[in-house]
């Protein structure tokens, strides 16, 4: 099963930032463009737990509105205000249970981004995000008061079942592709897709807890408008 590490991530997000990095340095004085959007999407997310626990994505949604300052030749950058939703969906193969956590958060990215292309544009976007939980919520058939003592929980790990999500305030990195059309001057489409890594743990996970890691990820797709204000 797929199954992203926190190296993976850091790596993805290094080289999507050198490749931004050396782009940026090439650039020349240009006169700027500055955009307002908004955006919307799904979202497909789950935990990298350690130990692990079997799990399939998590299907939530994601939408916000963004600001984009951009240089004519190629490069510039885009802030986020987005409300997203995040957790881990449980898989129990032949069993008849269902376990679904979702916590909601508002995110801030602040995402470098490069883009190819004048009418029609392919574009790059990296960077760090911090995120702030609103709330969360549990969907399962399962009796969670009794579950440590469940024979057909045995040899499976429970404690993130009944846990809160502890992670009030996530940091994390992520990178992303898309393509752009321009319809005229000053409006335009784009179609975007994302992974996110976060850093912090989602649930408690000390050195005396059952859990030792609980870190969020995230593949999103989100459909946006952009229009040009300058």
């Amino acid at each position: 099963m797929f199954k992203p590490s926190r190296t993976l991530a850091i790596s993805v997000f290094g080289a999507c930032a050198s490749i931004l990095g050396v782009t940026a340095s090439a650039q020349s004085h240009y006169s700027s463009r500055v955009y307002l959007g908004a955006h919307g999407g799904l979202n497909m997310s789950r935990v990298e737990f350690t130990p692990s626990v079997t799990q399939s994505f998590n299907l939530g949604a994601n939408a916000g509105i963004n600001f984009r300052y951009v240089e004519e030749k190629h490069f510039g950058f885009i802030v986020e205000l987005n409300w997203e939703q995040r957790g881990w969906k449980e898989d129990f193969e032949d069993l008849p249970y269902n376990y679904t956590r979702t916590a909601n958060y508002i995110q801030l990215p602040f995402l470098a981004h490069v883009y190819f292309g004048s009418r029609a544009k392919f574009f790059i976007n990296a960077g760090p995000s911090v995120s702030f939980k609103v709330g969360e919520s549990t969907s399962t058939n399962i009796d969670l008061s009794s579950v440590s003592s469940n024979p057909d929980f045995k040899s499976r790990i429970t404690y993130q079942m009944y846990q809160e999500v502890d992670l009030k305030v996530d940091y994390g990195i992520q990178g992303g592709i898309g393509g752009e059309y321009s319809i005229n001057r000053n409006n335009s489409i784009y179609l975007d897709a994302r992974f996110y890594f976060g850093l912090g743990n989602m649930l408690k996970s000390g050195r005396t807890d059952p859990i030792r890691g609980s870190n969020p990820m995230t593949i999103s797709v989100s459909l946006g408008y952009w229009f040009r204000l300058k």
